[in-house]
């Protein structure tokens, strides 16, 4: 069953199949958007904060469309795969640090500075996951890197749920949960490229003896 988001992002884009629309068009859309939900972080003042969280629901949707528009007009290039991937990266980064810095703006002395580096770091480590799904998916396919699903949701799913963290100012424990889960699901990313690489090698030397 193919997720919910992707199904409505296939919808909206199938009027730009025969446009001069492109799929990296989309997704500098997205990364743009993405951009505007970080800056909107910054102040760190409630009603920015909560923009900034529609505005990232809003750039996690569009992270879609550009996958779907390729797949729909055959337009697919390994120049647009890694430029969607380093936006994911990018964006995922800035979001999280741009929330820290604003949590950060309105924290009592002294911790000013602590939730900016909570965010960098699960930003950063989120960034490497999707760089390991990309190795992984380049040596095992796409299947390797599928996320567990449920009714029509993916794990990824869960970004859609920011803006009731922000309506409830829970940024803080968000990035304190988030700086603590996203690099130790680095660490089991790692050990999983490292064991699919493991298995592709003892099949090489299997089919070299055979």
């Amino acid at each position: 069953m193919r997720p919910w988001d992707a199904r409505l992002a296939r919808w909206l884009v199938g009027p730009l199949r025969n446009t001069r629309v492109s799929p990296n068009h989309l997704t500098t859309v997205r990364l743009l958007v993405g951009l505007a939900a970080a800056a909107a972080f910054l102040p760190g003042s409630y009603a920015w904060t909560n923009v900034a969280a529609l505005l990232m629901v809003l750039s996690n949707f569009l992270d879609h469309t550009d996958g779907e528009l390729a797949r729909m007009t055959g337009k697919t290039s390994r120049f647009g795969h890694l430029y969607d991937l380093a936006s994911d990266a990018l964006v995922t980064i800035l979001l999280f640090f741009a929330m820290g810095v604003g949590v950060g703006a309105e924290a009592r002395s002294g911790t000013e500075f602590e939730f900016p580096l909570m965010g960098a770091l699960a930003g950063s480590a989120v960034a490497f996951i999707f760089y390991i799904r990309m190795r992984i998916e380049d040596l095992a396919g796409k299947t390797a890197t599928r996320q567990a699903t449920l009714a029509g949701f993916e794990t990824e799913d869960v970004l859609y749920l920011i803006p009731l963290v922000t309506l409830t100012n829970g940024q803080s424990a968000l990035l304190v949960l988030a700086s603590i889960c996203a690099p130790l699901y680095a660490f089991w990313a790692l050990f999983e490229y490292r064991r699919v690489v493991q298995r592709l090698r003892l099949s090489t030397v299997s089919g070299v003896v055979r």
